[in-house]
């Protein structure tokens, strides 16, 4: 089995239309209206897709954002059964603030292909393209290192590591430093940020540190297309997390999930620059024109590229 061709296009127009929605607001200091904007204009496009759909991850609990909330149901209800995962707005502050790196972001599976991750952190490492094994969330960061390293035939102080600029990252980062790595610090947006570790040319080997446990699962999405190795643990620290995890069926909570346990079978993955950043760059309004970029893959044929589209603006 696997989900048609003609699925790319309708998903990607999917982003393109939240991340328009969202442009509006670049800069306007508002970060929840235009996550609002982003996630309206998200779930009408995809109620007008054949299909009968079912969120698995939804956006904005953390938040108390506006949500298309799990279990929400999306599609005409005619066509293939398929589990979605989503992100409106991947970056809020990065769009409220202009800053690079704002996307609009959802990842589509058959159904019950695509891991139905609680809204909580998780801890994170991924790589690009080399043996599986190789890095491991149970190695220390200097075995992953060196592992790492011997597997790009170069020097440890010629990796680049990518890590969220947090407080709780502070052992890891002075370790990093120690060990005399390249550090590119991302302030938000971890699913672009695992991405990096996709193509030399984002010069990125290792994208590591806790995180949103939902843009895990996004991100790995498109690294399994993509032959990049990802690793992912939950961290749960309230009570309440414990039970909703335990309610989606998870009863392993200090469980390490790999790629093949997150996502499985064919699946597509589109990311839309709102404001431009590594991957893609973001929307550009031209009078009754804009212009779109999207960062795509479909496993079954083998899709992975970045989609630049000229549209008109519909002012109804």
């Amino acid at each position: 089995m696997s989900i048609h061709i003609k699925f790319i296009n309708q998903f990607a127009n999917v982003t393109i239309k939240a991340a328009l929605a969202a442009s509006y607001l670049i800069g306007k200091k508002d970060k929840i209206a235009a996550d609002k904007a982003a996630t309206d204009s998200m779930r009408n496009e995809l109620n007008k897709i054949d299909m009968d759909a079912k969120v698995v991850i939804g956006e904005g609990e953390l938040d108390e954002a506006p949500m298309l909330h799990i279990g929400e149901k999306l599609g005409t209800r005619n066509g293939p059964i398929l589990d979605i995962a989503v992100d409106p707005l991947e970056g809020t502050n990065f769009v409220a603030n202009n800053l690079p790196g704002g996307l609009s972001v959802i990842a589509v599976s058959e159904e019950n292909n695509l891991f139905n991750a609680p809204e909580t952190y998780m801890d994170k490492i991924a790589v690009g393209a080399v043996e599986s094994g190789t890095v491991d969330l149970d190695y220390s960061i200097k075995k992953n290192l060196s592992n790492l390293a011997d597997a790009k035939n170069k020097d440890i102080s010629k990796i680049t590591a990518c890590i969220l600029d947090r407080p709780r990252h502070k052992k890891i980062i002075e370790e990093l430093k120690l060990l005399k790595v390249n550090i590119k610090f991302i302030t938000d947006g971890d699913v672009a940020g695992a991405l990096l570790v996709s193509n030399d040319k984002y010069k990125v080997d290792i994208f590591m540190g806790i995180g949103g446990g939902p843009e895990g699962v996004l991100a790995a999405a498109a690294l399994d297309t993509l032959k990049c190795q990802f690793q992912g643990r939950f961290i749960f620290k309230k009570e309440n997390d414990i039970l909703r995890a335990k309610k989606m069926g998870i009863t392993e909570l200090n469980r390490k999930y790999n790629i093949k346990d997150i996502i499985k079978g064919d699946s597509i993955f589109c990311a839309t620059g709102i404001t431009s950043g590594d991957i893609v760059k973001g929307i550009n309004i031209n009078n009754d024109d804009y212009i779109s970029e999207t960062f795509v893959t479909h496993k079954s044929t083998n899709t992975k590229k970045v989609y630049l589209q000229k549209n008109k603006i519909n002012r109804d």
